[in-house]
């Protein structure tokens, strides 16, 4: 059994742990595994499509807004729609890390469950996104991810046949993955949680003052802080400028305001962009499609 386990792990697509790619190549989902600390992922960023975080083997941590979620071996974080998050490096404690990887469209979930079930529901509605499963539910659900991330099978290929069965088992996997996340005593409890009063404080700020101008040394004072002491604490912690997060809540707004049908002008307006054109290509720049592209690119159904 162990050697037959072996030989599948043997076949898993992998990614070297600084590669720092946030983005999609596939169409609609990719499965990798990582191993070691992850250095490509130390800034906030910030995707389009779904993201679940698998631990295989060790330790690993992630920050999402304000909250870290430190995860040991057989844990799951799901990671919804245009929420910031980063790695969170520990020293001398993720070396030994491996996790699956798993990117996935709105679209896709939305065709696999079709009218009689939202695949996407376990993304959201619950005060935490990090989840321990018994054993037997684990095993299950790593078995399904294993499988999507072979770059090969072990069978000779049949036409169309890779296809079928990946869509196959990301509908049992995203299926009985719903099912669990209904139920709360799998939930990370929140002394689990480790949340940064400073970064809860600026995100709060700003999602409350979004469409006006917000200079930093208004989130300093905010804050009572020094504007050059907030400035270094703030990269210290996140990973990036705090220019660079405000306009990151501005288009993670922006993207919400397009998917109520909001014209590209009244998004850029109600987010607090001052310059039409800066609005264009910060987001241009953040999903790769224009404004007025951006529901087409990815739907919400």
């Amino acid at each position: 059994m162990e050697n037959g386990k072996n030989r599948i792990e043997d076949r898993i697509r992998r990614r070297e742990a600084a590669d720092e790619r946030q983005y999609m190549i596939a169409e609609d989902f990719e499965v990798y595994e990582k191993q070691g600390a992850p250095l490509g992922a130390m800034t906030f960023h910030y995707h389009s499509f779904y993201e679940i975080i698998y631990v295989l083997e060790g330790e690993y941590a992630s920050m999402l807004e304000n909250r870290i979620y430190p995860m040991k071996k057989g844990d799951f974080l799901l990671i919804d729609q245009n929420v910031m998050h980063k790695y969170q490096y520990v020293e001398n404690r993720h070396d030994s890390s491996r996790r699956i990887i798993l990117w996935v469209t709105p679209g896709l979930l939305a065709q696999l469950g079709g009218k009689d079930m939202d695949l996407s529901a376990c993304f959201r509605g619950q005060e935490s996104c990090a989840y321990h499963f018994p054993i037997y539910y684990e095993e299950m659900l790593q078995g399904y991810l294993l499988k999507l991330a072979m770059t090969e099978s072990a069978d000779p290929p049949l036409p169309g046949a890779r296809q079928v069965l990946d869509r196959g088992y990301l509908t049992l996997f995203f299926g009985y993955l719903n099912t669990l996340c209904s139920r709360r005593e799998y939930l990370f409890n929140r002394d689990e949680l480790v949340s940064h009063p400073l970064v809860e404080q600026v995100a709060d700020y700003i999602e409350k003052h979004l469409t006006e101008s917000l200079s930093v040394e208004l989130l300093a004072e905010q804050i009572h802080m020094s504007k050059y002491y907030f400035l270094r604490k703030f990269k210290e912690i996140t990973g990036v400028t705090v220019h660079s997060f405000v306009v990151s809540k501005r288009l993670i707004r922006a993207c919400e305001l397009l998917r109520e049908g909001k014209s590209v002008s009244e998004a850029c307006q109600l987010t607090g962009f001052q310059d039409y054109s800066s609005f264009l290509r910060n987001f241009r720049e953040a999903f790769g499609v224009p404004p007025g592209k951006y529901t087409e690119y990815y739907p919400m159904d």
